[in-house]
This record gives C-alpha cells, structure tokens and sequence, in this order.
C-alpha cells in the first residue's frame, strides 16, 4: 500500500491537544521579552549594596506568592493536599533543583579559568544536550532541518556572548588547570543543563506535575540550598551584620518582581513548549538586551549581535517550519 507521512504524536508546541499555538508563542514572546529587559532593569534600580543572596532569595519567595495565587485562581490549589505527595514532589522538582545548583557552581568554576570565546563556545553545547535528553527521556526526535537550526542557535548565541564578553582572558596559563577547573566544569554542567530541562519537561509533560507547582517547589528547594551555603559565606555574614534588606529601596522590588514573573514564564514555557524552544527564547532574548541598550544607553549593538540577528531568525523559521515526521505504512 501506498506510504504517507503522518505527524508523529508530540508533546509541547506541535500538540494541538496541549495548548493552542498562539498562547505558547506568547508565553514565549513574554519571556523573551522578561528576559531581555531583565539586565537593564536591575542595572537601574539594584543599588551595589544589596546583599545578591538577600535578591536572590527574595525572588524565590515572589516566584512562590505568584505562582499559589495562580494555582488559587485555577483552582488547582484547594486539590493539592490530597495529591501532593513528598517523593512524588523530589522527583519531579528536587532532582532538577539539586542539578541546577550544582551546574550554577560549576559554571562559576568554569568561567574564572577559560575565556570568554572557549566559555562561550562550550556553554551553549547545552541547547545540544537539551535536545540530547529530550529525546532519550521523551522520545522527542529532531528533524535533521531542526538539528540544523540548532547549530545556528548555538553559533548564534557563541558570537552574542563573545560579543558581549570578548575583552575576558584566561585567569591562567596552565594546560591542566584550564582542561580540569575550566573545559570540563563547563562541559558537565551543559550535560546538567540538558537534563535538568528534560527533567522538567517530563515532571510537567508526562507526570502531569503542574508549572505553577513545579515552580514552588523548585523555589523552596532552591532557597533552603542557598540558605545552607550562605551561612558562613560573605553574603551571609553581611546579612547577620546589616540585615536581610540592607541596602533595598522600594524600586529594589521591580527587578525581583519581574524575575519572578520570569521564573513563572520558564514552567510555562517548558510545560507547554519544552526545553529545546526554551533555548530559542534565551537566546532571542539577548538580541532583545543589545537593541535596549541601544535605545536606553546609546551602546550600539555590536558586530557579532548583527551576525546573530539574522542567525536566530533563521533558526527559529526553520525550527518551526520543519517538525519531525514519522513514515507510518497503511495497511
């Protein structure tokens, strides 16, 4: 019999049964855009006196406020002590929160030992790695036009983060330090990346763990990690001598607000897109931050960001023109 091309059956952005196409544009378009603004916004109302971990933390516990709100308003929320269970809240956003924590550590290992070109170029190895899992944990496959426009997301984001950072040498000259404290730091935690992403997506895909509960769970989890490391650092030592918002003013609150937002924006994201289209955003948004800086600052965008432009452009059209299909055989 005569063999036609069917739609394999997707989760995420080419679902019609997860979510209509043009609310995950938006949620997209959003994040791009928190994303993008998001540099400038804390440049502008973060005074250098503020304690990072105090910001940090504060963010977490926004994330938290907004995302039970929105779970009070679908509804969702009354139903959460009878189906919250404790192992089935670790697996889904325990595990992912403990592999961030360990690939942010990693990267700031990474990031004092190699330059910016080689950081760069390995960092955004995740968005292969992403895909990677994705397809190992979802069984989500790539077309071969898709995997291509990966490759210029990913030269695409090398030549924006060289551009952004190009003037950064190597704090050192020994081959072993920069192999073992510089290139495989950055490599693993790009492995981590991936699969903490494809975890997500998994939790929110197949577990059916809601985003708005996904994202208080990774926020307690992640502040309880951050309160456990900070106690004898310099960050916590200034908080027991100056308090928690030394330093604050009530514009603080914009830029920790709209990283909330942010945080609320990933879930969806991920839930409903998945990490790979997650990775499009990111770097989207960076072209976003060089035309803001533009506008506001009077820095025209550098070389490298208007190679980048027409990269990213590419790559998105192509990613969405060309989905994976299966042969499917009707007998």
């Amino acid at each position: 019999m005569a063999a036609t091309k069917t739609k394999a059956p997707k989760l995420g952005l080419n679902n019609p049964n997860s979510i209509t196409g043009s609310k995950v544009w938006l949620y997209s378009l959003l994040l791009t855009l928190q994303y993008g603004v998001q540099p400038l916004i804390s440049k502008r109302f973060t005074r250098r006196e503020v304690i990072v971990t105090s910001s940090v933390l504060a963010c977490e516990m926004a994330k938290v406020i907004c995302a039970l709100i929105l779970m009070a308003k679908d509804g969702s929320l009354k139903n959460l002590y009878k189906e919250w269970t404790l192992i089935g809240s670790l697996t889904a956003s325990g595990l992912p929160a403990a592999i961030y924590a360990l690939q942010n550590s990693l990267l700031q290992i990474s990031y004092r030992n190699l330059d910016s070109l080689t950081f760069s170029m390995l960092n955004q190895t995740k968005l292969i790695f992403t895909a990677l899992f994705t397809y190992l944990i979802l069984r989500q496959k790539q077309s071969i036009q898709q995997d291509g426009a990966l490759l210029l997301l990913i030269i695409a984001a090398v030549l924006l983060s060289v551009g952004e950072g190009s003037s950064k040498a190597s704090s050192t000259s020994n081959p072993d330090e920069i192999l073992f404290h510089g290139i495989v730091p950055v490599l693993v935690a790009s492995v981590l990346s991936g699969l903490a992403s494809a975890l997500c997506q998994w939790a929110s895909q197949v577990k059916k763990h809601t985003s708005y509960l996904m994202t208080v769970e990774m926020s307690i989890i992640g502040s309880l990690c951050l309160l456990a490391s900070a106690y004898k650092s310099p960050d916590g030592i200034a908080i027991r001598q100056h308090g928690f918002f030394y330093g604050w003013t009530p514009l603080t609150w914009i830029p920790v607000i709209l990283n909330a937002v942010g945080g609320i924006l990933v879930g969806l994201v991920t839930t409903y897109a998945g990490g790979v289209r997650k990775g499009f955003v990111i770097v989207s948004a960076l072209l976003v931050t060089a035309v803001l800086q533009f506008i506001f600052d009077g820095k025209p965008p550098s070389p490298y960001c208007l190679v980048a432009l027409p990269l990213v452009i590419t790559s998105i059209s192509i990613y969405q023109k060309y989905p994976y299909r299966v042969k499917k055989k009707e007998l």
